[in-house]
C-alpha cells in the first residue's frame, strides 16, 4: 500500500491528442504518467486503462519539420521503431511534459537534429 502512495504523490495527469498512425487524425484521451509508464482512458471518469506503455528507455523530442506535424504543442516518444506523438492543448501542459522539472524529462530528453 505504500508503493501505491508514493505513486499517487507523483504522477501527472490530464488530457492529450495521441496522432493516429496513418492519417492525420488526432484521438482525446485522459492520460496518467506514474512510475514511468502512461496510462490511456477515454475520460477521467474510467476506473480501468485502454492501454499502458512503460517509458523506460524512450526518448522525448520535438518532432522535426521532415515529420509533417504542423500543429503546436507536440511532443515525439520514440524507442527503436516505436514512434508516438502528443499534443497538448495548451502551452502550460506542453511544459509539463517537457520541461526540465518534469518527470518526464528524466527519461531521456533529446534535442531533433538541425
Amino acid at each position: 500500500m505504500v508503493d501505491f502512495s508514493i505513486a499517487l504523490e507523483n504522477q501527472l495527469s490530464g488530457n492529450l491528442l495521441r496522432k493516429f498512425k496513418n492519417s492525420n487524425g488526432w484521438q482525446k484521451l485522459w492520460v496518467v504518467f506514474t512510475n514511468f509508464s502512461l496510462f490511456f482512458y477515454k475520460s477521467h471518469q474510467d476506473d480501468y486503462p485502454l492501454a499502458s506503455l512503460p517509458l523506460l528507455g524512450y526518448s522525448v523530442t520535438i518532432p522535426s519539420e521532415t515529420e509533417n506535424i504542423h500543429k503546436d504543442y507536440v511532443f515525439k516518444l520514440h524507442f527503436k521503431s516505436h514512434v508516438y506523438y502528443f499534443r497538448s492543448e495548451s502551452q502550460y501542459t506542453f511544459e509539463r511534459v517537457d520541461g526540465g522539472d518534469s518527470q518526464c524529462y528524466q527519461l531521456k530528453r533529446v534535442e531533433p537534429a538541425s
